[in-house]
Parts: structure tokens; C-alpha cells; sequence
């Protein structure tokens, strides 16, 4: 559908969405001060939690990387899509119909995010329709041989595609898609003969994201006149990123978090025999090798280390290629903010041929019996060497000092190097200076790679600290922040923006038209002025953003998320209405020097009503003072 989406739809799809369940479905938030969520940025690399979302506002703001913004801004930046995309992501997920303005389209083709992910579900519903088709046997006889029964199918939702050239492709028309849609959505493939299904006489696996939606289809062949290969994924679109997706996060994402555990396997019918076996926290890749957008993807489903111990665990095949692949998942074990193993089925078995051969037991065993991944590098590392003769001790040494330097817990890495003594049988102190010499080495090359700007992943221990109280905000946002001016300005926004609910409307107009001085906050406050309408409404914090000037967003953005003195919802009113009640007294003190001023200027004798007037009104002012003050 082509058009450009109303601003009404817009604001009211933001309104009606709660920001820390869309952010929840990629980062693990857990409560952080009153009003106030926190957890893992997923914009960079970090092992203590400086992302911050507050719901009731409507924004997050990361304190590491200085990333913020709202909950379309959110998704924009995590799953690479326009405005327009992020918006009909967020309809999608509320249930909103949207409202297309004629004229404009959302993107140049006029093919929007909803509309491939509708096509995606009419898709896989028909595929799990036809698996119970004459034709598709062969696909449950081959599910049947890997011990997966009717209910297994069910629970993984996987279908069948048709031998045939478009079945597909004929159905979703009747259902209003059209040819161009269904190419967009790699459902279709647009060829010499026409425009034909791309998944055709295979088992069909719907790949879906945190939230449940399909994005993508794995697919296996059956047949061996089938030219294509073993396993047929979705390519690239615009809902379907395979380097961040994970097969089976949907079903395991709740107990990755509860249980701090996940299990990386090989293929899809590894993550089904591990859930049907009870190990509920199987993931596998898509196509592609693990890498750092999956990694980040785990850390931020565990939250962060103060909440406990969590473990990664792989399974990989014997081949050359499984072993290729534990390696790469060695070095970059130490990206993980979790302790990483490896577990290894009897004879090489992977998860789904060990259940077919000795049931669900064996694979909770082969995960209880994980070995740590150092210990399993250290053994692939002196692999291959002599050790019957002492120069090829030697050579297997210097070959696995490579696994010990990268631990960086010194207790730990003494251990494994006796262990990897006792493997070899070298004395440690011969092996202490190879691993000194390496460690130099590598010093030298991140020194190396850090001037040359690659990405490195700083330890948590080298991590800069997170802004912790209102002084560095000062530092970091105002020059002069150490002025008491200043200092109460910034409370008084702080408070007007986090807890508007304690100011009287006529008093926040007042203080936002004359408190300020700092011309930053001066330009803040006017915004806010500009934005009373919306006054302490939910959408106010944005729409003092509308109106403030872009490079202002990330002083708005800190006042926002500055943490208050305060540890209940109670106690956040109270601190408000005293910050209130301090702009009130100040404005009043205001009020009376110039009143004063004022009658100093004028002659009792010549302009006596006007010299009784003030004098009224400085009586007036002093009896709200003292009100003011008994009040507090």
C-alpha cells in the first residue's frame, strides 16, 4: 500500500505503545531508580548496564555510547529501518491500522515492513497447512525418522512447500498480495518463465524474532532431483537480517533470561531435540556464522553480570568445519558477559541424532557434561603435535599459549596452564616463559590495532564510569556547572521534565518564561514554554523535543535521565513539589526586589494611591511566603 503514514497515526501509535516492552524484546531491563529502567546498551559493547529507558516519558538514553531517542528512533537504529519502516513495525505489533495518505510513498517501492511481514505469516500458515497434504509424506517421513512426531511439527510450526511452480505464489494473490510484494519478501523469485515460488518440495521451518513475528523461512530438501542446496534460507529483506537472527529465540528467550543459560546448536532440527528434550534455551544461526550481532543479541537477553552467573554453550559437529567453527567461538569467548563451554555428544553426535539414538536423557547429559571452552581450545591447540619427543612438547606449548593469555582471571589461567603441564608433560616453569613472552606480544598488537581505531572489547574492569550523580552531568553538559545559579536551574528542568505532575500549571509558565539564565537552559526552558499544551501530559518530554533545537537533544535527553534524590513514587512527588515550591519562593523574592525598587521611586506625597498600591502588594507577597513556607 503506498502513502504517506498521517501524523495522527503516528503520535497515536507511539502513545499507545509501551516503550520498555518494544526495548524489552532485545535488552533484559530491570529496575534501576522510580521511573527508571535499566540494562546492556545494544548499541555497544559493554559488560555494565548504562542503557536507561524511562516509560512513563517515553525515551531511552545510553550514559556509554550517548545514543537516545524514542521508541521509533529505537527501531530504527536496532533493526536498520527508515522512520516509516519503524512505524509500521510498531502498528504491526500493537495491532494498529494505519492510515496511508495518498500521494507519497513510505519507501520507493511502496512495499512497507507490514505488508512482507503479513505476507510472511499468510505464508507460513500455508506452509504448515500443506504438511499434512498427500504430496507432503516424504517430509513426514523425514521428520518421523528424526523422532519428531505430529505435536513436535506443531509446537515448531513447521510446513511444506509444493512441488509446483507458484502454489504459493497463486494462494497469496487470492489473498491480495501482489507479485511485486511477494518478490520483496523473498517469497518469490522473478525469472525467465516468469515469477515462480522460491521455496519449492521442501520441509519449511518459519524463522521468527523475539516477538513471534516470521521474518524469514529455512528450508530443507527432500528430493534428489532437487539441484539447490541442502538447506534454503530467506535472503536479506527488509525484515530478514540473517547476521542477527537466532532460530529459536522466540521459543527459548524467556528461559535464557530466568535460567542465565543459553545453548548455541548447528541446525534447526537440533534446537527442536533439545526443546522436545527439555534444554528450552536452543538457539542456532541462520545460515551464517555466529558473530557479534548474535553475541550482543545473548548478552543483552542476560542482562547483566551482577545478576548472577550465566553460561554459553556450543555444540558443534566433529567435522573439520564444526571444529573451524569452536574455534572462532574460543576467540571470541571472552565477548561474552558469561563463562563459555563446549558440549560434545558421544561418537560426535549433534543434539537431534544423539535423542534418535539414545533418547532425551542423553542430550541433557551431553549439555550437563559441558567442558569449558578453554580446556577444549587447549586440546585442539596441541592436536596434531608429537608429544612423544620434547621438541614436539615444546611446539604444542607455544602453540596453546595462545588459549591462556586470553584468560584474563590469573587463578584460572594458572590452573590451565598446569593443566595444559600435565597434558603435555612439560614442568610449568618451562611453559611460564612462553606464556609471558605471548602476552607481550599481544599487548603490543592491541596496542597496534587501537591506533589504527579497529573495534576492540574493552574489559568491564577498563570500563569508563557511568554518570552518577547531578555533578558530572554539570561537568559534562555545562561549563560553569560548580555555579549555584546554574546548578538550581538544572534541578528545576530536571523536575519539570521527570515530574511535571508537581508544578501548578501558572507556576511552570512562570518559571519556564523567567527562572533561567544559563542560555542553554534558557533555550530549554523556552522550548518547554512553547510546549505547555502538552503540559505534563505523556507526550510532554517529546514535545519540548519537537521544539527544541537538535544539538540541544542530548542536554534534554540528560536532564531526562538525571538521577533524582528520591526512592519511591512518593518520595519523587514530594522532591518535585519542594523543587517547586523553591522556583515559587525565588519568583516571589523576584517579585518583592522589584516592587521594592519600585516604591523607592515614588513620592509618598505626589502619588499616594500608587505608593499605598505596592505596598499592598508587598503585604500580599509576604503572607504567600509565609504560606509557602508553613506548607512545607
Amino acid at each position: 500500500m503506498a502513502g504517506r503514514i498521517s501524523p495522527q497515526d503516528i503520535d497515536a501509535i507511539k502513545s499507545r505503545a509501551n516503550i520498555a516492552d518494544v526495548i524489552g524484546d532485545y535488552v533484559q531491563l530491570k529496575s534501576a531508580s522510580v521511573g527508571s529502567l535499566k540494562g546492556l546498551c545494544p548499541f555497544h559493547d559493554e559488560k555494565s548496564p548504562s542503557f536507561n529507558v524511562r516509560p512513563a516519558q517515553g525515551f531511552y538514553n545510553c550514559f556509554g555510547c550517548g545514543e537516545g531517542g524514542d521508541v521509533y528512533k529505537f527501531l530504527q537504529k536496532i533493526d536498520s529501518l527508515s522512520f516509516y519502516e519503524a512505524v509500521e513495525k510498531l502498528a504491526s505489533r500493537i495491532g494498529y491500522t494505519i492510515t496511508y495518505v495518498q500521494g507519497s510513498a513510505p519507501n520507493s517501492d511502496g512495499i512497507n515492513r507490514a505488508r512482507i511481514l503479513e505476507a510472511n505469516a499468510a505464508a507460513a500458515a500455508w506452509f504448515q497447512s500443506e504438511l499434512s497434504s498427500a504430496e507432503a509424506e516424504t517430509g513426514r517421513a523425514f521428520l518421523a525418522g528424526r523422532g519428531f512426531d505430529k505435536a513436535a511439527a506443531e509446537l515448531f510450526s513447521i510446513g511444506y512447500a509444493p512441488k509446483g511452480w507458484s502454489g504459493l505464489l497463486d494462494v497469496l494473490k487470492l489473498q491480495g498480495f501482489n507479485e511485486a510484494e511477494l518478490i520483496k519478501a523473498d517469497l518469490a523469485v522473478a525469472g525467465q518463465r516468469g515469477v515462480y515460488d522460491k521455496f519449492r518440495g521442501r520441509l519449511i521451518w518459519p524463522i521468527r524474532d523475539t516477538s513471534g513475528a516470521t521474518i524469514g523461512f529455512g528450508a530443507r530438501k527432500l528430493y534428489d532431483d532437487d539441484q539447490g542446496p541442502k538447506y534454503l534460507n530467506s535472503s536479506e529483506t527488509q525484515v530478514y537480517h540473517k547476521s542477527q537472527v537466532l532460530y529459536g529465540v522466540d521459543l527459548a528467550k524467556r528461559d535464557i533470561a530466568k535460567r542465565r543459560q543459553v545453548v548455541v546448536v548447528e541446525g534447526y532440527t537440533d534446537v527442536m531435540a533439545c526443546h522436545l528434550a527439555g534444554i528450552t534455551t536452543a538457539v542456532a544461526t541462520c545460515g551464517t556464522a555466529f558473530g557479534d550481532d548474535h553475541i550482543r543479541r545473548i548478552n543483552q537477553m542476560f542482562g547483566t553480570s551482577s545478576d548472577g552467573p550465566a553460561e554459553v554453550i556450543f555444540t558443534f559437529d566433529p567435522d573439520a568445519a564444526g571444529q573451524k567453527a569452536a574455534m572462532r567461538a574460543f576467540e571470541d569467548s571472552t565477548k561474552f558477559i558469561a563463562s563459555t563451554f563446549v558440549a560434545k555428544g558421544p561418537d560426535g553426535l549433534d543434539p537431534c541424532d544423539l535423542r534418535m539414538a539414545k533418547g532425551d536423557s542423553a542430550v541433557v547429559q551431553m549439555v550437563a557434561d559441558r567442558r569449558p571452552i578453554y580446556e577444549f581450545a587447549l586440546s585442539q591447540k596441541i592436536a596434531g603435535h608429537d608429544l612423544s619427543s620434547y621438541a614436539g612438547r615444546i611446539a604444542a606449548a607455544r602453540a596453546a599459549v595462545g588459549v591462556l593469555v586470553r584468560i584474563t582471571d590469573l587463578g584460572a589461567r594458572n590452573q590451565y596452564l598446569r593443566q595444559l603441564s600435565e597434558m603435555i608433560s612439560i614442568a610449568p616453569a618451562e611453559i611460564e616463559p612462553l606464556v609471558a613472552a605471548e602476552l607481550q606480544r599481544k599487548r603490543a598488537a592491541d596496542v597496534t590495532a587501537a591506533r589504527r581505531g579497529e573495534n576492540t572489547f574493552t574489559p568491564a574492569e577498563q570500563m569508563p564510569p557511568e554518570p552518577d550523580d547531578h555533578v558530572e552531568f554539570e561537568e559534562f553538559i555545562v561549563p560553569n556547572g560548580n555555579d549555584p545559579a546554574t546548578r538550581f536551574e538544572l534541578r528545576t528542568l530536571e523536575a519539570l521534565v521527570q515530574v511535571p505532575q508537581a508544578f501548578e500549571t501558572e507556576l511552570a509558565t512562570r518559571v519556564l518564561n523567567g527562572l533561567f539564565g544559563q542560555p542553554s537552559l534558557v533555550m530549554i526552558a523556552h522550548a518547554a514554554a512553547q510546549s505547555m499544551a502538552a503540559f505534563a501530559a505523556t507526550n510532554w518530554v517529546a514535545t519540548i523535543a519537537a521544539n527544541t533545537p537538535p544539538p540541544l537533544h542530548d542536554l534534554l535527553r540528560s536532564l531526562l535521565f538525571a538521577k533524582l534524590p528520591v526512592a519511591t513514587e512518593d518520595d519523587l512527588m514530594a522532591y518535585g513539589k519542594q523543587i517547586a515550591a523553591a522556583c515559587q519562593e525565588k519568583l516571589l523574592a523576584r517579585d518583592k526586589a522589584a516592587l521594592i525598587a519600585a516604591l523607592a521611586n515614588i513620592s509618598i506625597e505626589t502619588h499616594a494611591e500608587a505608593h499605598s498600591q505596592i505596598q499592598q502588594q508587598l503585604v500580599e507577597i509576604e503572607n504567600q511566603r509565609r504560606a509557602l513556607k508553613d506548607s512545607l
